[in-house]
């Protein structure tokens, strides 16, 4: 159902059963999926791909060009999964020529007046609080949440499952699985109580907590506490993934709050 009051282009192709509301206005070369309930005055700009049963509220503006000065026109993409909530005034950038898109997984929640910039990459089932301000290139895994009024430097990547404080400033890498808060940004501990709500059992919460403390606890330096952590602890898909975070971080994962 389209109100008339709306205006969208020829161009642009919609599924069944979307719901596009007054004021609406929809550039050439959108996708939107079925089930998709767009509200009054959403601007959905060239290039936006959006899945199924997604909620789009008032005043966001979804695939802007880039607020990047070495943009020079190219086709690039924002690409938004399904079951995906965008709270009001959101926006979120088109990606640029160095990865051609910003991506939003499934099932996320973006609060009102959040920022994804642009190659953004976020996964499933992430949760932005609100004035979340994430800057290009940002990498969200998983399961994140990051708490409201938090803003995440350039290329900086944050693990799966990890839990922010509102108001941080997020500077460096943050590994899968943890807390971090305070200033500067630190480890807070394991988000355990995230974990065995999404269904991780006690025993395999405690082999992380272990792990965090090689890291972060005994006062070894991260090449050494990787090669304690490697000798020490039996290879799991979870101490592998933590393994391969770190050792392929390029801006540096975050201190542990003993070691300030």
């Amino acid at each position: 159902m389209i109100q008339p009051l709306a205006y969208v282009n020829p161009g642009a192709t919609i599924a069944d059963n979307v719901v596009i509301e007054p004021f609406v206005t929809i550039h050439k070369n959108v996708e939107i999926g079925e089930g998709t309930w767009i509200g009054s005055n959403v601007t959905i700009m060239e290039g936006a791909k959006i899945g199924k049963n997604c909620r789009i509220f008032p005043g966001a503006v979804i695939s802007a060009v880039p607020q990047d000065l070495k943009f020079d026109g190219e086709m690039t993409q924002v690409v938004i999964g399904d079951n995906v909530t965008v709270r009001e005034c959101v926006t979120i950038n088109r990606g640029t020529k160095a990865t051609g898109m910003t991506k939003v997984g499934n099932n996320c929640l973006l609060m009102a007046y959040c920022h994804v910039a642009h190659d953004c990459l976020l996964g499933d089932n992430v949760i932005l609080a609100n004035a979340v301000q994430l800057a290009g290139h940002v990498e969200v895994g998983n399961f994140a949440i990051l708490g409201g009024l938090s803003a995440v430097h350039q290329f900086v990547k944050i693990g799966e499952h990890v839990m922010i404080s509102g108001g941080s400033l997020v500077r460096k890498d943050v590994p899968h699985f943890t807390k971090a808060a305070r200033e500067p940004l630190s480890y807070e501990g394991v988000n355990s109580i995230g974990l065995r709500r999404r269904g991780y059992e006690s025993e395999k919460i405690s082999e992380i907590q272990e792990i965090y403390r090689i890291l972060y606890l005994r006062g070894l330096n991260n090449a050494k506490a990787i090669s304690k952590i490697e000798t020490e602890m039996p290879a799991t898909k979870e101490r592998d993934e933590i393994i391969s975070f770190i050792k392929e971080s390029d801006r540096g994962i975050m201190k542990g709050y003993l070691s300030r």
